[in-house]
């Protein structure tokens, strides 16, 4: 590469997609030797990499219809704003950070823009909408996979597909037992995870039910202990929700990541936290509910058979799966129960499922971590576009 020290631009729309531009970009900057500037838009995590951000992230944490609609204009903002600022930066590289909805519309603004655009985290094409794999070749110049079987699909309509591995794998898991030891919560004590999502729809939707299936499961077993864990833009709505006792709450990355280890079950929103769980031995129960409108739509085209993400790499419901009408705090209870059991066949199952889906999502090769080989592919396009400028 040349002297002149690399500029990467990045776009992350949504916590997950921060978690991941901030494991890119420390990797980022190890390939790079430190020597290395980056603009964007991102959360907590890409701050804590030295990210200025446009804005704040929460801005655009939104999905589903009829959430998106009445934010429509400051969205329209945004986008403005983003695609000026590349313009006028010229990083060597954009890398926008899953967020399909934002960073498409976002990728079309910039069409003629002579530096490569990487979009991070493939689109479910595998879902709904596969034509999407046509819309993605004809905007981004490669695109980064975290599942196995997703390459394919978009190498088919001609866009270059690295399959890298899930970065939410590639941290060592701190201590269960650490956590339980700094709050409080005897060995022996049954510890239930309630992890309701990272947008403030999803908390608004998923919270309540959660909470109603842990008062149900107290009754079973009087001395459960409640944990969760928020991220800055729902903070406040979780810790003042009607917890029916005072829950253990883990605010930073690393005290989260213990927390799942720490607990015996989890009830989790479907997203990267189910992967999370699954690298943790965590028996989890996978819940989803969207704005009626919403769902309307998206059953008449998604047609993938599962949510979960450990559920997809298997191609089978080893994870219990309660979406929409099924959400409902009995049946929550009622697939959570065995699970809190430690000697159950259930429990033992699913723990061993999540070994196999854990193992397939780590990524190529035995060697480098997820972060690192899409780092690697960044890099490498910004040296062959600065040799083309000297040809």
């Amino acid at each position: 590469m040349a002297s002149a020290s690399p500029s990467i631009f990045l776009v992350a729309g949504e916590p997950s997609g921060d978690a991941l531009g901030g494991r890119l970009m420390a990797a980022l900057r190890r390939r790079a030797g430190g020597r290395i500037a980056f603009g964007g838009v991102g959360g907590e995590n890409m701050a804590a990499e030295g990210l200025d951000s446009l804005f704040p992230m929460s801005d655009l944490s939104v999905m589903g219809l009829a959430e998106v609609l009445p934010r429509a204009p400051r969205l329209l903002r945004r986008l403005r704003r983003t695609a000026a600022a590349i313009r006028a930066r010229r990083p060597d590289v954009v890398v926008t950070v899953d967020s399909p909805g934002f960073n498409v519309r976002l990728a079309r603004r910039l069409r003629g823009f002579d530096r490569p655009l990487i979009h991070y985290v493939a689109p479910s094409v595998w879902a709904w909408r596969p034509g999407r794999a046509r819309t993605m070749a004809a905007l981004f110049d490669r695109l980064l996979a975290l599942l196995p079987f997703e390459p394919p699909w978009f190498e088919r309509a001609g866009l270059p597909c690295d399959y890298v591995g899930h970065p939410a794998l590639e941290e060592p898991l701190p201590s269960g037992a650490g956590f339980r030891a700094r709050r409080g919560v005897p060995a022996d004590a049954r510890l239930l995870a309630l992890l309701p999502g990272s947008r403030a729809a999803e908390v608004r939707r998923l919270l309540p039910p959660y909470l109603e299936a842990a008062r149900l499961l107290i009754d079973r077993f009087p001395g459960l202990r409640l944990a969760t864990a928020t991220v800055p833009a729902v903070a406040d709505a979780v810790r003042a929700a009607p917890w029916p006792r005072p829950p253990l709450v883990a605010a930073e990355p690393s005290e989260r990541a213990a927390m799942l280890a720490a607990a015996d079950a989890a009830i989790a929103t479907s997203g990267t936290i189910t992967l999370e769980l699954a690298a943790a031995h965590t028996p989890t129960v996978i819940c989803y509910r969207v704005a009626p409108a919403t769902w309307a739509i998206a059953r008449r085209i998604v047609h993938a058979e599962h949510i979960g993400l450990a559920n997809l790499v298997l191609g089978r419901r080893a994870i219990p799966e309660l979406v929409q009408s099924e959400c409902t705090p009995p049946m929550i209870a009622r697939r959570v129960e065995p699970l809190l059991l430690l000697d159950s066949g259930a429990r033992q199952a699913q723990i061993a499922a999540m070994d196999r889906a854990v193992e397939a999502l780590r990524g190529p090769g035995p060697a480098a971590r997820p972060s690192d080989r899409a780092a690697r592919i960044a890099l490498n396009a910004i040296g062959k576009q600065r040799r083309m400028k000297h040809v």
